[in-house]
């Protein structure tokens, strides 16, 4: 996510950090490439000018002369500026209305607007506990209607049917009605989009908003369409009360101009940002943890908050005692990590949210270390129940049955079990001091040259 904007930032900013004194010259050098990096990205020239003032006004001011770290400080004011930018703190949705609370969800055809109904859903059904009903009224295309079935059965939410012939107002007041009779307490309703902001269409949702009269009216719209995101949104926000914004494809777009320009234009916060095309990739989006990943120092708490989502907790507490009896770290226990980790958004979601990732994030989105992930996984599957529980079993004939059954080569199954050696001497060591640190770095055997392998890649400590 935002990569190129990190990029950039991070190497400014690095020829800035160690000075041990800020001069006019030296600040004026580095926010001449800061403002460089935030125009690439596409950030809206407003956005720009109103971000480099700021910075300078409080970088030449007392508050960096008398640190006794200029170089840090002045990062520290890039990171806190670019927080202010994108609304300073998560605004969760108000949804303290009589049951049910209506959502409307706004937006060009093509953002990902009926994805995000039932992202959304799913959301509020398992995080918030709340009984939700979906409905779409967009009478356009007969399609999206069926996406928006599909979706709701894929993420287990109500779905209100509805048709083309019927008006959208009174698909939206029957969904509403049908809401009250059976006690839910949120109606996410899905309106049509346009290819471009017409009269039409403005008037159609100005009417719907009317008679809905909704909790919360969010926008969605493509991080990838960079400043026209903001743009866009300023037009909808111009015409309907918006409420916020749901940043959709954030996990493609790597400039980053559609997250730092929105809230600026539109005065209105980006409440959720869409990380993936899977009914569970939506994330409340946090601007401090925006500013940290967009400056190459990670997000950890949002890696620790989707861990607890994610990952199996009687597998994780079953692990940890095995490990503590001294029983070892077999094959199903380095299969059960492997797809542990496919649930975190796998190799390239992980290190995106660790500090210090950035280059090896980049070689991992390439899609080698998941497809060397994908590898292990299918030797493994190959195995029988007692050479996965010992796997010193595995001799020459057991080899040529695995990698027949597998397709993959001798030295391929060998690489797996050398890893799962190195694996199996660092989950000993996960009860000591630092452990969890030893085994990540322990990890960099399971990557392809290049990506930490050989002692290199991974910062010395976490």
């Amino acid at each position: 996510m935002f990569e190129n904007l990190t990029d950039r930032l991070s190497k400014t900013l690095r020829s800035i950090t160690g000075q041990a004194k800020l001069t006019e010259d030296n600040i004026k050098d580095t926010l001449r490439e800061v403002r460089k990096a935030l125009l690439e990205a596409d950030v809206a020239l407003p956005v720009v000018k109103a971000f480099i003032e700021k910075v300078k006004e409080r970088a030449v001011g007392q508050e960096v002369s008398k640190s006794l770290s200029p170089g840090q400080q002045f990062v520290k004011i890039v990171q806190q500026e670019l927080e202010a930018i994108m609304g300073e703190a998560n605004e969760s949705l108000s949804l303290n209305t009589n049951a049910p609370a209506v959502i409307l969800m706004a937006g060009l055809q093509g953002a990902g607007k009926t994805t995000s109904v039932a992202k959304l859903s799913r959301y509020l059904k398992e995080r918030e506990k709340k009984k939700v009903l979906v409905v779409s009224a967009d009478v356009y295309r007969p399609a999206a209607i069926k996406q928006l079935e599909t979706l709701a059965g894929e993420v287990e939410t109500e779905f209100f049917p509805s048709s083309a012939d019927q008006k959208p107002v009174d698909i939206a007041r029957a969904a509403i009605a049908h809401a009250k009779i059976k006690f839910f307490d949120v109606v996410i309703v899905d309106t049509a989009g346009r290819l471009h902001v017409d009269a039409d269409m403005m008037d159609e949702i100005k009417d719907l908003h009317a008679s809905v009269d909704p909790a919360e009216t969010l926008f969605v719209v493509d991080a990838m369409t960079g400043q026209d995101a903001a743009n866009t949104a300023k037009a909808f926000n111009d015409a309907l009360p918006l409420t916020g914004v749901i940043l959709t494809k954030a996990d493609g777009d790597a400039r980053g101009g559609a997250a730092l320009s929105v809230r600026h234009i539109t005065g209105k916060p980006i409440k959720f940002m869409g990380m993936g095309e899977k009914v569970d990739a939506l994330e409340p989006f946090h601007p401090d943890r925006v500013a940290s990943r967009i400056l190459g120092m990670g997000d950890i708490l949002s890696l620790i908050e989707e861990a607890e989502q994610k990952i199996d907790k009687d597998k994780a507490e079953k692990l940890a005692k095995k490990v503590k009896k001294g029983k070892g770290f077999d094959l199903e226990d380095f299969r059960d990590q492997l797809q542990q980790m496919k649930k975190m958004g796998g190799m390239a979601g992980l290190m995106d949210k660790l500090p210090g990732m950035g280059q090896i994030s980049e070689i991992a989105k390439s899609g080698a270390a998941e497809k060397e992930m994908g590898k292990l996984e299918a030797l493994i599957n190959s195995m029988t129940p007692e050479e996965r529980r010992k796997p010193d079993l595995i001799s020459g004939s057991r080899k040529r049955r695995i990698c027949a059954g597998s397709g993959l080569q001798i030295q391929d199954l060998n690489r797996l079990l050398k890893q799962h050696k190195q694996m199996q001497k660092m989950m000993k060591k996960m009860g000591s001091k630092g452990g969890m640190s030893k085994m990540m770095r322990g990890m960099s055997g399971m990557l392809p040259p290049g990506m930490g392998g050989g002692g290199g890649g991974f910062p010395p400590r976490f």
